[in-house]
């Protein structure tokens, strides 16, 4: 359940064009997140933190995001016409969005395994025969032949670096898109993650899945009350989650501990029981396939529950009619942004990336989405702990710019499904 993605990280990305991108990228990731990750000396303890995290995130941290798209879109009032500037992440946050029909969304990010796995989304919907087959190859767990579909349907329409990203052998010999066949969020950072969370509470005697057998609400409060609450309770928990390093797998970085932390009771024990009791018993397991990929370690079979927008069928037609809509880039955001012309951006969706920024980076980047943002443009974004991180650090000359949507944005972090994050904010561009 990541509650972070690096500064770097978020705000860059990659077109993986072989004018844009050299065949050595893949290799040089590890390098460019610890860019934006190292604040420290090297051999200082702090130093040796950030450099383990970076070297832990050059690969594949994110099977999926963990922030609602749903609520997004609300948040964003998305509509056809929009120009969207997002950070990519998993990328189903921009599949989701082409539901909407906007007239571009532009991503942007940096770790290379991601954006391997957003070329292949894009190729995928355009290639795969059927929207059945999507849902197998993205949403299905045990599909042995999702390999050879890659093989046969996307594969053909890859860059090469993409193509060498999953096609690269493991030293089992297996390739890596191999995972396909298997299940595909069980991997990456926070599959191993998730997977070691069900390993500690299985040792204190409690099976997360169990959860879900619940019926209702009343019944996911219960066992969440009777089950999950003790073992966050558990000496060896509490020493274990108070190191910094532990909470890695969730893509926390090591200046986003420290914030997380102010949300608690000065544990971090008490804030991750807090996080996974909002997603354990604030919406019913039907509706929140964030719940399903936390405990049951999958996503819902069709009509079992929810699922991600880009993989319900009733959204396949508009997500392939606006698929070539999409454009994937690989640079820095405020850098991109510094590209655009004046007033060309109706939608920014920052993700937590600011979390890790800065004053000087923060100030920057409030620059340039001030400068390019439409009139009436949104903003939203997501914080480890409750508030947003703006007031107090971006200058008041930018911020007066904007207006500070308080209600919607306090509606919007209650109502969103993943349940990880202190805050949702929400700012619009007022008129000159």
């Amino acid at each position: 359940m990541p509650l972070s993605y690096p500064l770097a990280a978020k705000q860059m990305g990659n077109h993986f064009a072989m004018t844009d991108v050299s065949s050595d990228l893949v290799f040089r990731r590890g390098k460019e997140v610890g860019k934006a990750v190292y604040q420290n000396r090297p051999l200082s303890q702090a130093g040796l933190s950030e450099r383990l995290f970076a070297l832990l995130f050059s690969g594949l941290v994110y099977p999926q995001i963990w922030e609602d798209p749903e609520v997004d879109m609300e948040a964003m009032q998305l509509g056809q016409g929009h120009r969207v500037v997002t950070i990519a992440s998993g990328g189903c946050n921009i599949l989701a969005y082409l539901t909407r029909s906007p007239e571009r969304v532009d991503a942007v990010d940096l770790n290379a395994a991601h954006i391997a796995l957003n070329r292949m989304k894009l190729e995928a919907v355009r290639h795969l025969p059927s929207q059945g087959d999507l849902f197998r190859f993205f949403g299905a767990a045990d599909t042995n032949h999702n390999s050879q579909a890659y093989d046969r349907f996307i594969a053909p329409h890859l860059d090469p670096v993409s193509r060498h990203y999953w096609e690269r052998r493991s030293w089992r010999g297996r390739r890596r898109i191999t995972v396909f066949d298997r299940n595909f969020y069980q991997t990456g950072l926070l599959g191993l993650f998730i997977a070691m969370g069900h390993r500690i509470a299985k040792f204190f005697g409690v099976d997360p899945a169990g959860i879900m057998a619940s019926k209702s609400l009343a019944d996911q409060r219960r066992f969440f009350n009777e089950e999950l609450a003790p073992v966050f309770d558990k000496k060896l928990l509490r020493w274990a989650t108070s190191r910094k390093a532990s909470l890695f797998g969730l893509g926390i970085p090591p200046a986003q501990y420290d914030s997380l932390i102010t949300s608690g009771d000065g544990s971090m024990a008490s804030v991750l029981k807090a996080r996974l009791e909002k997603l354990a018993c604030d919406f019913p397991l039907k509706n929140n396939y964030f719940a399903w990929q936390a405990f049951a370690r999958r996503y819902p079979n069709p009509g079992e529950a929810a699922l991600p927008a880009y993989l319900e069928e009733a959204n396949y037609k508009a997500i392939r009619n606006n698929v070539d809509r999409v454009g994937i880039h690989h640079a820095n955001l405020i850098e991109f942004l510094a590209g655009k012309d004046a007033s060309t951006v109706d939608r920014f969706v920052l993700l937590d990336a600011q979390d890790w920024m800065t004053d000087d980076q923060l100030n920057a980047l409030w620059s340039e989405i001030t400068r390019t943002a439409s009139v009436g443009a949104r903003v939203i974004f997501r914080t480890a702990a409750e508030p947003s991180v703006l007031p107090g650090r971006v200058s008041i000359s930018l911020l007066d710019q904007w207006t500070y949507e308080d209600e919607a944005s306090r509606d919007c972090s209650a109502r969103d499904r993943s349940a990880i994050y202190g805050g949702f904010h929400l700012y619009v561009k007022r008129a000159a």
